[in-house]
């Protein structure tokens, strides 16, 4: 006998807000499986962020300083092929932590992520570093599936915000000392960052000593259903049929925005804060004229040698500390809020934040644009993961959140290509020194043979002023955080397509439901 379609309420439940138990209650029902993913997420961000969060500033340095020496649009194609690889790969192995088990994945990622450090410490060049990201970014697709889809069978609806926002708070405790880790390292030398990495990374071993796989024995019984009544399908087919649900594709595709967002903010941002702002101001405030003098205290604001300044990776690492303390809490705050509500302004926030970071060379006008940028990441990305992870079925978990990838993949490929090119048109001082100097007479030939990253302390020999007051000329010559304007504007769009599915979505998916 045929059964009836399902009805609109059934259809949708999946993407039915449900429920959320308080604070308390919530942290106390998480598992021991949830606790060892976090510790094992944390460690794997730790070495991940020691290199994106210095990725930027290594591919500016000059090569007389241990750098790569090349333009923000060279070093876009690297972030391009590094994103593509690293979210796209995730559609297709998502499916593989389903089929042969989470631990596997997850041990033979940490391998792969192993060699990708290796390759960056080993070949200290444009390529060799260029083949040390997609080694990384393979390993990273392959372990982001695995982990995540162990988070959602070790949870419940009734806990998943919580158990998404303290799974986001423990990612940035590893992104909070990843960068601290690689600013004091590469004070010293460049490759002991990516060696520091490779060791943290390693730790995951003794984590998956610990690790149970929740849901193992019906995963297997389930497969071997399939298998047995000839079942089973391809992985990529089965992938492809799944993407092209418009509840899934659509969803994927307005959120690639705000990750458009997010991935400026580490691979833009640094060169601007490097280049552009003042942190004068916040060292002279908190620690008086002289500077700290605390090692530790040097060490955790991430000082320059001079301790006048806060590095860029220090000025970031603002957005970890705050996500790292507080992400329990906006949990708590979101999980009050219809997941749709909670993105939507989540996303905002972070437009309004890049508006600020180009608005002044203030560092803390900078420091205020990062906290809000904090606060609305905190309120929509753990909401994302959470989101798709509840409207998967309940045996393609992994799929799904590999899945989420892709938006990652649009919005960190556009930005990586979008990004890094608007900065050299409109922020770059390196080209902005060269044209000074031109103007202040120097040949053409010999402005475009200064080794690149070295053109601005040619400016400032030259005009024998102190580099921030040179820097502070520049800055009112050609006003370089107008870029930020066409950076938040892409939130704003996005946020308006979030709010717009939360109101499309439930009638989709029950369209779909009555098709199957």
């Amino acid at each position: 006998m045929s059964q009836p379609a399902p009805t609109k309420t059934a259809a949708s439940s999946a993407v039915a807000d449900v429920a959320q138990l308080t604070l308390i209650p919530a942290i106390l029902s998480l598992s021991y499986v949830f606790w060892i993913v976090g510790g094992m997420e944390m460690i794997e961000r730790l070495a991940y962020y020691g290199v994106k969060a210095v990725a930027t500033l290594y591919a500016k340095d000059p090569v007389s300083k241990g750098g790569l020496g090349v333009t923000m649009t060279d070093f876009g194609t690297i972030l391009t092929v590094w994103a593509m690889t690293q979210s796209v790969l995730p559609v297709f192995t998502g499916g593989l932590s389903d089929r042969f088990g989470y631990k596997r994945t997850i041990f033979a990622s940490t391998v792969v992520k192993i060699c990708g450090y290796l390759t960056m410490a080993a070949f200290p060049t444009f390529y060799g570093f260029f083949a040390g990201a997609l080694v990384l970014a393979s390993g990273t697709a392959v372990f982001k599936p695995g982990i995540q889809g162990t988070l959602v069978k070790a949870t419940r609806r009734e806990n998943s915000s919580m158990a998404w926002g303290i799974f986001y708070q423990t990612v940035n405790i590893g992104g909070f000392l990843g960068p601290l880790v690689a600013g004091y390292l590469r004070k010293m030398e460049w490759h002991y960052v990516f060696l520091a990495c490779a060791a943290i990374i390693s730790l995951n071993f003794l984590m998956l000593l610990m690790y149970t796989e929740p849901g193992k024995a019906e995963r297997e019984a389930e497969l071997a259903t399939k298998r047995a009544a000839g079942k089973e399908k391809s992985l990529a087919a089965e992938s492809l049929e799944e993407l092209a649900k418009p509840h899934v594709w659509v969803y994927l595709l307005i959120f690639s925005g705000f990750w458009f967002m997010f991935n400026s903010l580490f691979d833009v941002l640094p060169a601007h804060i490097e280049d552009w702002v003042d942190t004068r101001d916040i060292v002279t405030t908190i620690f008086g004229s002289g500077g700290p003098h605390n090692e530790l205290v040097k060490f955790f604001v991430d000082m320059n040698p001079s301790n006048t300044e806060v590095l860029p990776e220090g000025m970031l690492n603002i957005n970890a500390m705050m996500i790292m303390l507080t992400c329990f809490l906006f949990a708590s705050i979101s999980g009050q809020m219809k997941a749709i509500t909670s993105m939507t302004i989540g996303t905002l926030l972070a437009s309004l934040a890049l508006f600020l970071s180009g608005a002044s060379a203030l560092g803390w006008v900078s420091i205020g644009a990062i906290a809000v940028y904090s606060v609305g990441e905190m309120l929509s990305s753990p909401k994302f993961s959470e989101y798709i992870g509840n409207f998967a079925p309940a045996d393609k978990k992994g799929m799904y959140l590999g899945f989420s990838q892709i938006s990652l993949a649009i919005g960190w490929t556009l930005e990586g290509q979008v990004g890094p090119r608007l900065y050299d048109q409109f922020s770059s001082k390196d080209r902005f020194a060269r044209e000074l100097l031109e103007k202040n007479g120097m040949d053409h030939a010999a402005a475009k043979a200064i080794p690149q990253g070295e053109a601005f302390q040619k400016l400032v020999d030259s005009l024998g002023l102190p580099a921030h007051d040179v820097t502070a000329q520049l800055y009112a010559l050609h006003n370089p955080g107008a870029m930020w304007i066409f950076m938040g504007a892409v939130g704003v769009v996005s946020a308006a397509g979030i709010w717009w599915y939360g109101t499309w979505v439930p009638g989709a998916m029950a369209r779909q439901a009555a098709r199957e």
